[in-house]
């Protein structure tokens, strides 16, 4: 991956700590990266060019780090992208808050500037493998994802999915009608080095189901074990 020409917007309000972040990865991970202070001005920089990752402060003037989630993945060319939450709550509510409406990832202050790289540089790692995946198209059950382009038809209709959840779905898919484990999808799709627990995968399943719609109900939940993919599936509640 040449990080010389990946693109990272931070939307920060901390002055300081926003002037860090973008020295720290320019200076040791080689990307261009831009700076926001607020909401709106991350808004207008996403709106006038493309990013290949966003670090987003969860509490900002005007216009909150929430709301900046949303407004992102609701359209445009960075729809897609990893979006990391930079955030001082620590209670899980608030962390699962920022998973359900569209955030990757976290981070919490204080954290290191390793932890920092190591967290982006295994985002961006991980998108650039889904986009390099050379795998034919699934199509069942109502759904056609080609995993080269990196979309999704359900009934026929285009559905857009974050990088994580269209990895998501791809190993799903891929595991042929096997149980994957929490665990095992975390660590396949977040990575061994993710701090974050097995609910962030529930997180995901449901944002997924709730895009595809009946067919979601192909993603079944195997109670106490993990999910797996079955065209016609029945869906039960996560556990």
């Amino acid at each position: 991956m040449d990080t010389a020409r990946r693109r990272i917007l931070i939307v920060e309000d901390e002055e300081d700590l926003a002037a860090s972040l973008k020295y720290n990865l320019e200076k040791e991970g080689g990307y261009i990266v831009a700076t926001a202070g607020t909401g709106e001005q991350g808004l207008s920089l996403a709106r006038g060019r493309k990013f290949d990752l966003v670090m987003l402060d969860m509490m900002l003037p005007g216009i909150d780090g929430l709301e900046v989630c949303r407004t992102l993945r609701a359209s445009g060319q960075n729809a897609a992208i990893p979006i990391i939450f930079l955030t001082a709550r620590i209670e899980e509510s608030d962390k699962l808050i920022g998973l359900e409406i569209g955030a990757d990832d976290y981070l919490t202050k204080p954290f290191s500037m390793k932890e920092v790289l190591a967290r982006v540089k295994a985002h961006l790692r991980r998108a650039s493998r889904a986009e390099s995946e050379d795998i034919g198209p699934y199509r069942g059950g109502g759904l056609v994802m080609d995993f080269e382009g990196h979309t999704l038809k359900v009934a026929g209709n285009e559905v857009p999915l974050t990088k994580m959840e269209f990895a998501l779905l791809g190993a799903l898919i891929r595991g042929g009608g096997r149980v994957l484990t929490r665990d095992h999808l975390l660590e396949k799709i977040w990575g061994y080095d993710y701090p974050g627990d097995t609910r962030t995968v529930d997180v995901h399943v449901r944002r997924l189901r709730k895009k595809m719609g009946p067919q979601g109900a192909q993603i079944e939940t195997v109670i106490g074990v993990g999910y797996r993919f079955r065209e016609g599936g029945t869906t039960a509640e996560d556990d």
